[in-house]
């Protein structure tokens, strides 16, 4: 099969071009992860890092792919395009121009592109500033300032340099986009998340010779990580399937209907925003820690470990809440059923109409419920070994259902494009035959 694949692969020059265009964007985003912002210590900030892995900065440094651990020009990463994207999606639900937008097609969507690279922007260089002023009061744990030399020079430098970087890592997404395969803004965080695997793999070489892991444990790591990767493809991939019949019905001189389709709801339709949301706003009593030493704020922050009990509590809490709030914003069952009696469609058993629309919610609302289980849980069990069992798990859940959605998305585009052209080379031939 996999040698099929390849000479297929050597069969279709254009796919070839895409893969080649993928990879070499891919590497220029690598590249640009080691070029550091000019002014700041990096040995001092590297220490710095290592005392706030569990806040905000860990987290915005897995999905700048190490490049805040840096402090390089693209240490803000892809997070200010998606922050805004989540904006802008939330505008279409108050604001009528933005819904309106989104429902005038391939113009309304460029118009809505527009506004998120105008709000990235904006993002950008209010992060920007933030780190600038937070970089020339962090200290690393030996007391060495990060900052060379701090005042409005520094500030002015750093604003525009991680400016300038971000905007060219949206373009570069979106040049993956057109040119290469997949989504480029998923492909940059997938890159910069898979970065991280050779220093782990080379981790826990160095912990089994030092004796502080066994072969046995090592083994069983390896067979719980296989195990968690085939739950999360088969709970991306499972959906349910509302059947949908359309009545046969006269349109002019033919006869139209009669045909019987399914309407796929995704057991994960919120994907992997709820843990990020969840996370964000847990890690903000640590993050704010990290830079007072006022000692109430300090203990406060203790019951929001990572390892504590009460963390892991609120953590499903809000991952629950998230799902329901984006499944809410990205799915409309009242738009659904709309356009299912419109189409002459109807459930079988179901009254077209209002009866459409809460069976709809009614099955969406039991499906979200399993679906949020499912991704707290994988975000949640990762934490749980590290802390009770100090197993060296070193990838997140959100890292995994991000890891996985991405590559599954990369080999589906790859095998449609593949079946595309394959269909293509028979109309062609057929087309052949006919004329002959």
């Amino acid at each position: 099969m996999a040698l099929s694949g390849v000479d297929n692969l050597s069969r279709l020059p254009e796919l070839k071009k895409k893969l080649f265009w993928t990879f070499l964007l891919l590497a220029v985003y690598r590249i640009g992860i080691h070029i550091p912002v000019p002014g700041v210590d990096s040995s001092a900030l590297a220490d710095f890092f290592e005392s706030v892995s569990n806040t905000l900065f860990g987290l915005f440094d897995m999905f700048s792919g190490g490049g805040l651990r840096n402090l390089s020009i693209f240490a803000l990463g892809i997070m200010p395009y998606i922050s805004a994207s989540i904006i802008v999606q939330l505008l279409g639900v108050v604001s009528p121009t933005i819904k309106r937008l989104q429902e005038e097609g391939a113009q309304g969507r460029k118009k809505i592109t527009q506004y998120t690279r105008y709000g990235t922007v904006l993002i950008t260089l209010v992060q920007g500033f933030g780190i600038a002023v937070g970089l020339e009061s962090m200290t690393s744990p030996t007391g060495a300032p990060v900052v060379l030399h701090a005042g409005w020079a520094f500030r002015g430098i750093t604003i525009l340099t991680l400016t300038a970087g971000t905007v060219f890592l949206m373009w570069l997404g979106e040049q993956m986009t057109e040119k290469g395969i997949g989504n480029g803004i998923s492909m940059i965080i997938f890159a910069g998340i898979v970065a991280g695997l050779p220093a782990a793999i080379f981790n826990t070489v160095r912990l089994m010779q030092a004796g502080e892991i066994t072969l046995f444990l090592l083994l069983f790591v390896l067979a719980f990580m296989v195990a968690i990767l085939a739950f999360i493809v088969y709970m991306e991939r499972g959906q349910r399937r509302i059947p949908i019949h359309y009545a046969k019905r006269m349109m002019g001189r033919k006869m139209m209907g009669g045909q019987t389709t399914h309407l796929p709801l995704r057991i994960n339709t919120a994907g992997v925003i709820p843990p990020i949301f969840a996370s964000s706003i847990l890690m903000f009593p640590a993050t704010l820690a990290s830079f007072s030493n006022n000692e109430i704020l300090s203990k406060f922050s203790a019951y929001f470990a990572p390892s504590s009990v009460v963390y892991n509590v609120v953590y499903i809490a809000l991952i629950i809440f998230f799902c329901y709030f984006y499944t809410a914003i990205m799915f409309d069952p009242k738009g659904i059923a709309e356009n299912i009696q419109k189409q002459g469609g109807f459930i079988p058993g179901i009254r077209p109409g209002t009866r459409t629309r809460e069976y709809i919610d009614r099955v969406l609302t039991r499906i979200t419920l399993w679906g949020s289980l499912y991704v707290a849980a994988i975000c949640v069990l990762p934490m749980i070994l590290i802390a009770q069992f100090n197993v060296p798990f070193y990838f997140g859940g959100t890292a995994l259902l991000i890891v996985v959605g991405v590559a599954m998305d990369f080999m589906g585009k790859i095998e449609s494009y593949m079946i595309s052209r394959q269909y293509e080379g028979l109309m062609g031939k057929g087309s052949k035959v006919k004329g002959r």
